[in-house]
């Protein structure tokens, strides 16, 4: 949960122009922000449910939806620590989400024998 939630806040975070413009989810804690604690081994004291996680997924989607087309690509991140404009942003956050993507695809490979399909695949069965 703690990456997937991890990856989620930073690609609900940077949809906004700035920090400053930043709106929490409504169940969001500020503590679960970092993996540095799921690195250490610390543990969440009320960490977030699968169902939760799953409602901030598709609060992030809808999210998406409504702010992509507003953003002006051309425009500085709106992050003091991002160096780059807008378009290159959502470039940087796609990538931030394929990293904890493939990190989740293995764990569940590893620990748990579940193999996460490609989406957009057709089964070879299928044809062109």
């Amino acid at each position: 949960w703690q990456t997937a939630y991890h990856a989620l806040f930073y690609t609900h975070f940077y949809l906004h122009p700035t920090e400053a413009d930043y709106v929490p989810w409504e169940k969001h804690k500020a503590e679960y922000t970092s993996l540095a604690g799921a690195e250490t081994g610390l543990q969440a004291e009320s960490p977030y449910s699968q169902k939760d996680i799953l409602a901030y997924l598709d609060f992030c989607q809808e999210q998406v939806e409504v702010k992509v087309d507003a953003l002006d690509l051309d425009a500085e991140s709106g992050f003091y620590w991002l160096p780059f404009n807008k378009l290159e942003l959502q470039f940087y956050n796609i990538r931030h989400i394929q990293q904890h993507t493939g990190e989740l695809s293995e764990r569940l490979g590893v620990t748990g024998d579940i193999e996460v399909h490609w989406v957009g695949m057709k089964p070879a069965d299928q044809g062109s």
